[in-house]
């Protein structure tokens, strides 16, 4: 049987059917600490209740930032890096304006240390990034809402509509727009930062330069999810922390390894066989390899 694509539905595995599990389906409730009772992904009305998906390969992939909040876990490991000797709280959906005032985005949880009295002594910055999907994931997840049980039971076949993890655009087209244009803000004011991923998310960024906690801008968290087999539940767990300075982690991260010129070079010659093919008289051309 082909590997069906989705991991967790409404806080649950796919083969979980005890009735806690139903009612969180049957109420589109979010066990994770959304801001209201029920899941509001794509749409509060009709919400994609997807909160994790396996690859081809197997592999569970978080696809829901809320996923994050269990237990607040995320705030703790956070508080740790910012403060660990202070009373803490956390502040979610904090916006952040440049000088201009013009919105640099919202920061999704914001830790603030306070003393007795209630007033602030520090803060620090945690992004959450959970992954992009390429594909259909709300096919499968209709499918899986009408019948889980014949969903179980059946076969997903392979396809290029199969959803999958876009890694790529979560780090370029989410993951470093927000450490460029909130996370400068914050290093300028001389604030940490932490960031939330899931492990596979974070093995497919390049090679970060560590350094000691102490002096590091940023904590990666770096969390994987462990299969509860008494409650059929996953559980939220650091797997370990990568502390990084600012500047050097972000220009890892932008910067493309570059492959080997010829691979390029021969489809830029497959691409000029093709045009010369195509003409009625193609001149006699040498070919890119004698040229060099």
């Amino acid at each position: 049987m082909t590997q069906q694509p989705l991991a967790e539905v409404f806080g649950f595995p796919v083969d979980n059917l005890s009735e806690r599990a139903q009612r969180h389906r049957r109420n589109r409730l979010c066990p994770y600490n959304n801001r209201v009772a029920n899941c509001t992904k794509d749409k509060a009305n009709d919400p994609l209740g997807v909160c994790s998906v396996v690859d081809s390969a197997g592999d569970m992939a978080i696809t829901c930032p809320v996923r994050f909040r269990q237990d607040w876990l995320i705030a703790e490991d956070a508080a740790k890096f910012f403060f660990p000797n202070a009373a803490w709280t956390s502040l979610t959906e904090v916006r952040l304006n440049d000088r201009n005032g013009v919105s640099a985005g919202n920061i999704d949880v914001v830790l603030v240390a306070y003393d007795a009295g209630g007033n602030i002594l520090d803060f620090g910055a945690l992004e959450i990034q959970a992954v992009y999907i390429s594909g259909n994931v709300r096919r499968p997840f209709e499918q899986y809402m009408a019948h889980p049980q014949a969903y179980n039971d059946g076969d997903y076949a392979l396809s290029s509509h199969r959803p999958r993890p876009d890694y790529l655009s979560s780090s370029r087209k989410r993951l470093v727009p927000q450490l460029i244009y909130k996370g400068n803000i914050l290093k300028s004011w001389g604030k940490k930062q932490a960031v939330a991923l899931h492990r596979g998310f974070y093995a497919r960024l390049p090679g970060l330069e560590t350094v000691e906690p102490q002096t590091a801008d940023i904590a990666w968290l770096i969390y994987d999810l462990e299969h509860d087999a008494q409650r059929n539940q996953y559980q939220l767990k650091l797997s370990h922390t990568v502390h990084t300075l600012f500047k050097p982690a972000l220009d890892q991260i932008i910067t493309p390894e570059p492959g080997d010129m010829v691979d390029f070079l021969n489809v830029l010659q497959e691409k000029l066989d093709q045009k010369l093919d195509g003409e009625d008289n193609p001149p006699d051309a040498p070919t890119l390899d004698q040229l060099l």
